[in-house]
């Protein structure tokens, strides 16, 4: 397996590159997130990679960074996605926006992925919420939310409520809640769903 490589960037047509390491050429294909990030050619470059192989095919995918690859193997673990959705996927949304439509279940913003629609969306969503709740693409809800917020989201989730629902109740609360009242109104909010 091929987990990274470093070498000169000779061209980019999106969404591939072509990496010199030491004379050999590496097509890698990257998403477009990647891409951006990418140095002019003639730079040194570093991608973590994931290499594909078929009867017919090998392909090097790369990313900038792990989150990157690690939501691009989860992605692929998904029946019926193969690399290209994926690649889709982390082209259209970031890892950031990616995890939070999965926590907020919002399948309207993965139909805005080229290639994706509802049935794929709503399947995405449905997978990835095990491995958001497993820890694969997400923090937990406390690392995401800081001071006020985070100890309301911390204390909702000691009460058992899950990742999505303690979010979803701290976003519905006003700016500046102290943490009692924003666990009581938090409360309040998920005794009504």
């Amino acid at each position: 397996m091929i987990g990274r490589i470093s070498g000169t960037l000779v061209a980019k047509h999106p969404p591939q590159i072509l990496v010199d390491v030491r004379g050999v050429g590496y097509e890698v294909d990257v998403p477009m997130s990647t891409f951006y990030q990418l140095p002019a050619t003639g730079a040194e470059v570093i991608l973590l990679t994931h290499l594909v192989v078929r009867e017919d095919a090998q392909h090097l995918y790369g990313f900038a960074t792990e989150p990157e690859r690690q939501a691009f193997r989860q992605l692929l673990r998904i029946s019926g996605v193969g690399a290209r959705t994926a690649l889709a996927v982390l082209s259209g949304l970031s890892v950031a926006d990616l995890r939070e439509a999965v926590t907020t279940q919002d399948a309207d913003r993965l139909i805005k992925v080229p290639g994706i629609g509802r049935k794929t969306a709503e399947r995405l969503l449905l997978e990835l919420r095990d491995k958001l709740e497993l820890g694969v693409l997400a923090a937990p809800a406390a690392a995401r939310a800081d001071g006020e917020a985070g100890d309301i989201t911390n204390a909702l989730l000691a009460l058992g409520y899950n990742d999505r629902e303690a979010a979803w109740a701290v976003k519905q609360l006003p700016a500046g809640a102290t943490v009692a009242d924003g666990i009581r109104q938090a409360l309040k909010l998920l005794s009504k769903t």
